[in-house]
């Protein structure tokens, strides 16, 4: 049977599983079976959820865990992370007992602007496009006002329109930058609708202009979108206390020697590449966790970290460390364009709890809860880093997998998490130990 198949988008989903398990599955009403497992018993919410994307089948389950006590700006909260990686959830919970009795985690919204581009093509003298442009800049704002009057009301809008020459870079390249604030929606509807109506009347005025008069003159329209990087979108969270107190009592190591092992592990993350994804990595762990929770866009969300990541022209660490006055500090800075209102904030229920859960913050204040999962994930992995190495704690979590991997009796998983305690964790070690151990 082969493996193309023409109207796939017009089938019915059963038409669709039917087709898929026939075609691409050794047995058929196994595969199908599977698929079905996951729908949700009430076909109302399955309904929703097939309605998100396109030729949905059925879902795709990610543990949902939570990390407590998290003490951000005097207020306590539990994060709700949905993530598969091991250690994700049991690093950050770890990481706000610590900082809990050390004051906690200081947060400050930076700026809240997001941009967006109207891309084009102009033969002609660059002059001229510039006169034009000054001329019409005012008649293009209030073309907007039907789009941006309910933003203006809640204190958005549209914060910046300029022309940007960027022939030396793209011949005859130029584009309309124009930066929004959005309050609490993340804004990507709004923006793009804002862009594609100022490209438009950008090209009716040119025409009533004449500033296209002529054949070595024209104007070209090539996309009109929002940018998810998003440089003045910033938040900063924060973590410091005295020297004196950061000592490791479970594992002996004095405050001044623990602050000066941190400050050096994040001082390799700003010189050497290799290490600064992999620390970055880290961060986008507790990052991403958050962000998928609260219904907003992870993949837009990494793309803009790991270039803001690059903006000194080296990819370095996101995050800083340091000793000020007998205090060790860190920080870390991102640019995180989020939003509480819209997309699936009100569609999925999972969502909404988790929401709730946070005490339906602002958007402003979803990104002060965002910038600490990410700095308690980085501190976290760091800490494990410079003392008793990463593979103890992510592999303890780990051998929770590759024991169910096994199908492991819950008999033979308490014997394993003793006997593991001491041992190296690797697969071949789990199932020799499983066949000595089997019951």
């Amino acid at each position: 049977m082969g493996k193309k198949i023409d109207g796939f988008s017009k089938l019915t989903q059963s038409e669709k599983i039917d087709w898929i398990t026939n075609t691409h599955f050794k047995n058929p009403e196994k595969a199908k079976k599977q698929l079905e497992v996951y729908w949700n018993p009430d076909s109302k919410l399955q309904k929703r959820h097939d309605e998100f994307i396109e030729n949905t089948l059925s879902n795709f389950y990610l543990p949902l865990g939570v990390a407590p006590n998290f003490l951000i700006n005097g207020t306590t909260y539990t994060l709700p992370l949905v993530v598969e990686e091991s250690s994700v959830v049991a690093a950050a919970s770890n990481a706000a007992k610590f900082w809990g009795s050390r004051g906690g985690f200081t947060t400050q919204v930076i700026n809240t602007l997001k941009v967006g581009h109207v891309h084009f093509y102009f033969k002609g003298d660059p002059r001229e496009l510039q006169k034009f442009f000054d001329r019409r800049k005012k008649d293009l704002l209030q073309s907007t006002l039907s789009l941006t009057k309910n933003m203006e009301a809640r204190g958005g809008g549209i914060t910046k329109l300029e022309l940007v020459d960027k022939s030396e870079a793209l011949a005859n390249y130029f584009q309309l930058h124009m930066e929004f604030k959005t309050k609490d929606a993340m804004g990507a509807n709004f923006i793009n609708s804002c862009l594609e109506l100022v490209a438009k009347k950008f090209t009716e005025f040119a025409e009533e202009d004449q500033l296209t008069q002529g054949k070595e003159n024209t104007l070209e329209i090539a996309m009109s979108i929002l940018s998810n990087y998003v440089p003045e979108c910033l938040v900063r969270a924060e973590v410091r206390c005295p020297v004196t107190d950061f000592t490791l009592q479970n594992n002996g190591v004095a405050g001044a020697t623990f602050a000066k092992k941190m400050v050096d592990a994040v001082a390799i993350a700003s010189c050497e590449p290799y290490r600064a994804v992999t620390h970055n990595k880290g961060i986008m762990n507790g990052v991403d966790a958050l962000v998928i929770a609260t219904g907003n866009d992870f993949r837009a969300v990494e793309a803009g970290v790991h270039a803001f990541a690059s903006r000194s022209g080296r990819y370095r660490s996101l995050s800083n460390a340091y000793i000020q006055e007998e205090q060790f500090v860190m920080e870390l800075t991102l640019p995180l364009a989020l939003g509480t209102v819209g997309g699936l904030t009100k569609l999925h229920p999972m969502v909404e709890w988790c929401m709730e859960l946070l005490g339906n913050p602002s958007a402003e204040e979803l990104m002060e809860i965002v910038a600490v999962a990410g700095l308690a994930q980085n501190f976290a992995a760091l800490r494990s880093l410079v003392t008793t190495g990463i593979q103890k704690g992510h592999m303890k979590m780990h051998l929770l997998n590759i024991l169910n991997q096994f199908e492991a009796s819950e008999t033979q998983k308490e014997a394993a998490l003793v006997y593991f305690k001491t041992e190296p964790v690797t697969v071949q070690a789990v199932g020799a130990f499983l066949q000595k151990n089997s019951l």
